[in-house]
């Protein structure tokens, strides 16, 4: 393998991993808002999954545990999301930018004494055999560690239980038309509460592995924005879960490929380097909402909406 080809598979790994980072609260999104559940609290619930995680892992010494506790973390805090928009009936926008404040404060009080403290523990990669040894792509996307095998067979699942299952079925009835759903006899506000709590789940998730793995160490404001892209690429996967994970490693190609220059000693200014993911944020967006009117695709038809079965 010659030295450039060495550096488009090292890139390209990265790639992956940092799109896994994206890839999993992007995933619980699409659920959430499949059910009719905005929650632009994405920021809040990964950065709580960040510190939680990393503090179960660093105490633990087990990555593993570090990003279960992630996990619930980030869906512990969805609950609050839950309450507001479900039993409440309050603004979701509202809603989700206070539990976007909520975190990065919690983060603030908690994190302090943790700031710049290392996660040593390293987590292994391990080779697909077989699939491993393909030319380039083996390389990149089979000699990964076990969280971003997860996500793969997290996106295939979640694939398959929406378009090709009861369950699925149900989901987006509820997101569609939400009464119609409760006179069929599907539990509306049950559905909403889980694919909620899900969407936390993944947002916490992708978090921890932020901490754990592509990061190992806590930092105030670590996610970065991370969670506002994530909503970003709801739109751009037209709330498909297998587009997402095109969005989630074109991102992560970006924001590794900025760390890259950045090692490199490139002229460039290090904050135009940062400011890439973010202008492709903008530009993701716009083509998205223009391919969605061509094609007359739109957004879950109750997404935002609360329901109460006792209005007529």
């Amino acid at each position: 393998m010659t030295s450039q080809s060495s550096i488009f598979v090292t890139l390209s790994s990265t790639a992956v991993r940092s799109g896994t980072i994206l890839l999993l609260p992007t995933l619980g999104e699409i659920f959430a808002e499949r059910a009719g559940i905005l929650n632009l609290g994405i920021e809040g619930m990964m950065i709580i999954g960040a510190l939680f995680g990393f503090i179960a892992g660093f105490v633990t010494k087990n990555p593993y545990i570090g990003f279960v506790v992630g996990m619930i973390a980030g869906g512990l805090s969805a609950l609050i999301h839950a309450f507001v928009s479900i039993t409440l009936r309050g603004n979701q926008i509202v809603s989700g930018l206070a539990l976007t404040i909520f975190g990065l404060g919690i983060t603030n009080f908690f994190g302090q004494p943790w700031i710049n403290r290392k996660f040593t523990i390293p987590v292994k990669d391990y080779a697909i055999p077989g699939l491993s040894k393909i030319p380039y792509v083996g390389q990149i996307f089979f000699h990964q560690d076990l969280f971003v095998y997860f996500s793969y067979v997290l996106m295939i699942a979640m694939w398959f239980m929406l378009f090709k299952t009861k369950l699925g079925v149900h989901l987006r009835a509820v997101g569609e038309n939400a009464r119609a759903s409760d006179a069929m006899g599907v539990n509306v506000n049950r559905n909403r509460y889980f694919w909620t709590f899900f969407g936390g789940l993944l947002a916490g998730g992708g978090g921890a592995y932020l901490t754990l793995v592509y990061a190992p160490f806590w930092l105030d404001g670590i996610t970065a924005g991370r969670g506002w892209i994530a909503l970003a690429l709801v739109i751009f996967a037209m709330w498909n879960p297998l587009y997402a994970f095109i969005g989630a490693y074109l991102f992560g190609g970006i924001d590794a490929l900025q760390f890259q220059l950045q090692a490199s000693g490139t002229t460039i200014p290090s904050s135009l380097l940062n400011m890439q993911p973010y202008l492709l944020t903008l530009i993701v967006v716009v083509a998205a909402t223009i391919v969605l009117r061509k094609r007359h695709i739109g957004t879950p038809r109750e997404l935002g909406e609360p329901y109460d079965r006792e209005e007529r």
